[in-house]
């Protein structure tokens, strides 16, 4: 990917947290990661690995908000990668608790391992896999710029396959993902995870979800839930209280078990 286009400095969680970013393209960050981070709940620790991190806001605004964790953020794309370095440099308190590593989440194991994408090194995993579907669209012809872009039909198995290698067996994997494509995610899932729980995720009341968020754990054996879904706006279209809350810094208002 070419920075050409040039970046911006952009503020997240109140201002709290200060990245810079490409100031077009679909490797803009926005209020799907600040979703994907509150989704840990408040007091969280240990390592957590962002998959597809692009340039690291997800995984930022989890070491922003819960200052005992240590963070991973694993992109494809270099470009990007240095701008997540960066992005933790920019901000006061993650120097030596965050890093970021080029590496393909779709790698062959040995591969993945070498670029230090190493089995059984996060205690809770995030990721965001690509939004844009390569079956239902135009594909980029550059195939290093497609799969940071877009997901091929089989790719979620891959990633899904990756994150059940690179969690702990006590860890949790968190995943936010088009509403409209569940049935792709769950088939990824298989039986990799158990104690799975859905949050719907509504742009208004009385919409259908546009989003969804997953969580499970690898040796989980309860059965599945689907929690009451999140409203993001009031009918004036502002966001509602609890979820300015969760912009400002605050968790979810979820219970996940």
């Amino acid at each position: 990917m070419s920075l050409a286009g040039g970046v911006s400095r952009d503020g997240f969680l109140d201002n709290q947290l200060v990245v810079d970013q490409p100031l077009s393209g679909a490797h803009r960050a926005g209020l799907d990661a600040i979703l994907l981070a509150a989704a840990l709940s408040q007091g969280t620790t240990g390592h957590v690995v962002d998959l597809g991190a692009g340039v690291g806001v997800a995984g930022l605004a989890v070491a922003r908000r819960l200052p005992e964790t240590t963070v991973t953020l694993v992109e494809i794309d270099p470009d990007l990668v240095r701008l997540a370095v960066g992005n933790a440099a920019l901000n006061a308190g993650m120097a030596g608790r965050v890093r970021a590593i080029v590496a393909d989440v779709l790698a062959p194991a040995a591969e993945r391992r070498a670029a230090g994408l190493v089995d059984d090194m996060a205690d809770h995993l995030v990721m965001n896999p690509p939004f844009h579907l390569a079956d239902r669209g135009r594909a980029s012809p550059a195939p290093s710029r497609a799969r940071a872009h877009a997901l091929a039909a089989d790719d979620m198995d891959g990633w899904v396959r990756t994150a059940a290698a690179v969690l702990k067996p006590s860890g949790t994997l968190t995943v936010i993902f088009r509403a409209d494509e569940l049935q792709r995610l769950l088939a990824a899932i298989g039986n990799r995870f158990g104690s799975l729980t859905l949050l719907p995720v509504h742009a208004h009341e009385g919409e259908p979800a546009h989003r969804l968020i997953l969580r499970g754990r690898p040796q989980g054996r309860a059965p599945l839930r689907i929690l009451p879904g999140l409203v993001l706006h009031a009918p004036d279209g502002s966001f509602r209280p609890d979820i300015d809350a969760v912009l400002r810094g605050a968790a979810l208002p979820v219970v996940w078990w």
